[in-house]
């Protein structure tokens, strides 16, 4: 008996220090308003991580995440590079032609940056952020079949509400007289806390034949009810028709709480998924952790595509100690 107390005794350490051991060696991502972008086989994940800028994560498989690799100290964009002091939030990169840029959020003001590779360093050649009036946050950058350039943003005006400006063909400004508002918080569930200040933000756009879709969260993100749902429109500038099955990632779906603000990407296989963050856990907001999630357009009975997401598919993103080759 007592040498098979001794046993257990020793599998239970054994058994606590593998995963301790595990742990350290594969832990939770923890970056906010997260965007994946796919080039030259690998995966590079960006997000809202601090006042120093933007590290960025790689993976060759979606699953083990690199630490942080940006050129210049695992950041891919550094304080002092480009426009912005501090309040670094929600990247997204995107590559034209041979040059990668990233739309960004900096001082409540958004800028974009240029690079030569997705690591970085992303920079400015004068640091500046864009045209227009006010706060203005949550930038996406999307360009329509016909080659035009829209910035779909946030502006902090009697709520966070999403608009839209035409972008100049080099990204270096907006055209200020082209912005037009999208959508606010209207609906109950945009607004759960029914606040004065109704939150609709994060953006990000999809044409899907001659549809476009626009995909935001609602509510402020430290609340649990925080959540994405999606409009459609005829044109890239709106009138906008909420989707009447909103929110279509939620804590009811997902059992988590404070699930938004993230991008839809499409993976090697061709296969579109959504990277988001949610809460730190269920009794703590920060820090927030980053997730993905399988979507697809599918063909409701009136033949129109509707956004599906599978719940089964929903898992976090876990640095390892993989190395990109």
């Amino acid at each position: 008996m007592k040498h098979l107390f001794a046993f257990f005794l020793c599998f239970f350490v054994f058994s606590i220090g593998k995963n301790v051991f595990a742990k350290q060696l594969n832990d939770t991502i923890y970056l906010a308003d997260p965007t994946i972008f796919l080039d030259g086989g690998v995966y590079y994940l960006y997000g809202t991580s601090g006042d120093e800028g933007f590290l960025v994560y790689a993976s060759s498989d979606l699953k083990n995440w690199t630490k942080p690799i940006g050129k210049n100290k695992g950041f891919a964009l550094k304080k002092g590079d480009a426009f912005g002091s501090k309040g670094f939030w929600a990247p997204q990169v995107f590559k034209r032609g041979k040059t990668y840029f990233m739309a960004y959020t900096a001082d409540e003001q958004i800028a974009i940056a240029h690079s030569n590779s997705p690591a970085g360093p992303f920079v400015q050649d004068e640091l500046k952020s864009i045209s227009g009036t006010g706060k203005q946050i949550d930038p996406f950058v999307f360009t329509d079949t016909d080659g035009k350039n829209y910035l779909y943003h946030v502006k902090l005006d009697h709520g966070n509400r999403i608009f839209v400006a035409e972008l100049k063909n080099d990204f270096s400004d907006v055209v200020p007289e082209t912005t037009k508002a999208c959508l606010s918080g209207t609906a109950p569930w945009e607004n759960t806390a029914k606040t004065d200040w109704p939150v609709t933000e994060g953006p990000t756009v999809i044409k899907k034949g001659n549809l476009y879709y626009l995909f935001y969260s609602a509510n402020d993100f430290r609340n649990p009810d925080y959540a994405v749902g999606y409009a459609t429109s005829n044109s890239a500038t709106g009138p906008w028709i909420k989707y009447q099955g909103n929110p279509i990632i939620s804590k009811k779906a997902l059992k988590i709480n404070g699930t938004g603000h993230g991008d839809f990407f499409m993976d090697k296989n061709g296969a579109l998924q959504y990277v988001f963050h949610t809460h730190h856990s269920n009794y703590k907001v920060s820090p927030r952790a980053t997730a993905i999630i399988k979507a697809a357009f599918i063909k409701d009975k009136n033949e129109h595509f509707r956004m599906q997401i599978d719940p089964e598919s929903f898992r976090f993103l876990m640095q390892s100690t993989a190395r990109i080759n």
